[in-house]
């Protein structure tokens, strides 16, 4: 049984996560830049500006984190997120909201790393490392619930797409970042060596990147993950509003299934230590891949039939849910404690290139339209899931019942 330490974090993490994922704007951000006279290739510009601020952001924010611990990494973060949305309150030209998604990117990099290294430290300090995968999935389940929340209500409000509404939703959201911000004073951090002063920040990121290099089958696992997660979300989760539309579902009920989603997804983050009761880590990792490929190739094959379009949408959120929480676990187990920040970032720099390589690949199967990019990313994502797996814990034989393999 966890105790007061690690029971204490990840609560607060999950409040945090919750009221740091709600964005009432979300489900109508793209209609809200073109009101305000931006193009397609203006909003390509701001996801550009905020792959950009990611990039530039990791390993100096997670080597801060390893430096100054994960609390005052998460409120420095919180601070510049509050920020970016006052931008974005008063943004009317592309210059704000270049400087609105810049910032956001940002303020993401200040949590990436930091939270898996706090939860897994946590743990370990109560012995109970070998949970990281559920405490993960319980954090991340509130992501699914404030989007569900956001979705609903974000549409809603936004129905006759004024631009007070937008504004009001801006607001709205801006005083839920204010509680995640005062939440983040809550956290403990465990009395552990998270941080070592006599380091320099390049001796954190060259002793990051020996320990890719002394464990290539982090590697292989971060790029199981990666290449799968990349054409299933980032790539498939841009296209399915025209497929549904055009499958014939009308577009007041998108938030509907995105709220089933969103549903579906929390219950599936919260369910992984059942399921890892039944099936190894690596079946799940595999299992999910597989059937993550084949799902992309369904909704290619039969784009004009709805209730295939809505089973597949619905299907990927519940099956993309599941594997980042085991990855974490699985590789949180290879990271040492005093870079584990650092090594995650340097991994979700990784992340961040690979996302431009997928793009300009699918780039060349776009001139057969959404079924051949649709294709193209199943192709990826089953590259992706063919790479190996391999859990430490199995090599590795230690007196704790780390896994029930």
């Amino acid at each position: 049984m966890m105790s007061s330490i690690s029971t204490r974090n990840i609560k607060v993490l999950f409040w945090v996560n919750f009221f740091g994922t709600i964005s009432f704007l979300q489900p109508v951000l793209t209609l809200f830049y073109l009101k305000n006279g931006l193009s397609e290739a203006d909003i390509l510009i701001i996801l550009l500006c905020w792959s950009g601020a990611v990039l530039i952001g990791e390993i100096p924010t997670g080597v801060f984190a390893d430096r100054f611990g994960p609390r005052l990494s998460f409120i420095v973060g919180s601070s510049i997120k509050l920020s970016s949305i006052g931008v974005l309150l008063c943004a009317e030209s592309l210059p704000m909201f270049l400087l609105f998604s810049f910032l956001n990117g940002l303020s993401v990099t200040f949590f990436s790393g930091a939270d898996e290294a706090l939860i897994y430290e946590s743990l370990k300090k109560d012995d109970q490392h070998h949970k990281m995968d559920q405490a993960i999935g319980n954090i991340q389940s509130a992501g699914f619930v404030a989007m569900m929340i956001a979705v609903l209500f974000g549409s809603f409000l936004a129905k006759d797409l004024q631009m007070q509404e937008f504004k009001l939703l801006i607001v709205l959201s801006m005083g839920a970042y204010i509680v995640e911000f005062l939440l983040l004073f809550l956290i403990r951090e465990p009395e552990v060596q998270l941080t070592i002063s006599d380091n320099t920040s390049l001796r954190k990121v060259v002793e990051g990147i020996k320990v890719i290099k002394k464990a290539p089958q982090l590697l292989l696992m971060f790029l199981n993950l990666t290449l799968v997660f990349i054409p299933t979300v980032a790539v498939f989760q841009k296209f399915d509003q025209p497929l549904m539309i055009d499958a014939g579902l009308p577009v007041y009920l998108i938030g509907s299934v995105y709220a089933v989603g969103a549903l579906l997804a929390f219950f599936s983050s919260r369910s992984i230590g059942l399921l890892h009761k039944k099936f190894t880590y690596t079946f799940l990792m595999y299992a999910s891949g597989f059937l993550s490929a084949i799902g992309l190739v369904i909704a290619a094959m039969f784009q004009n039939q709805l209730w295939v379009m809505l089973f597949v949408v619905l299907f990927l959120r519940w099956v993309g849910a599941i594997r980042y929480p085991i990855y974490s676990q699985l590789s949180n187990n290879m990271i040492p404690t005093y870079v584990r920040a650092t090594t995650i970032s340097l991994l979700s720099i990784l992340d961040s290139l690979f996302d431009l390589i997928v793009f300009i690949v699918l780039i060349g199967f776009a001139r057969e339209g959404t079924q051949g990019i649709l294709i193209g990313a199943a192709c990826i994502a089953m590259i992706g899931s063919f790479l190996p797996i391999k859990d430490k814990s199995l090599r590795k034989k230690q007196g704790s019942r780390a896994f029930n393999h």
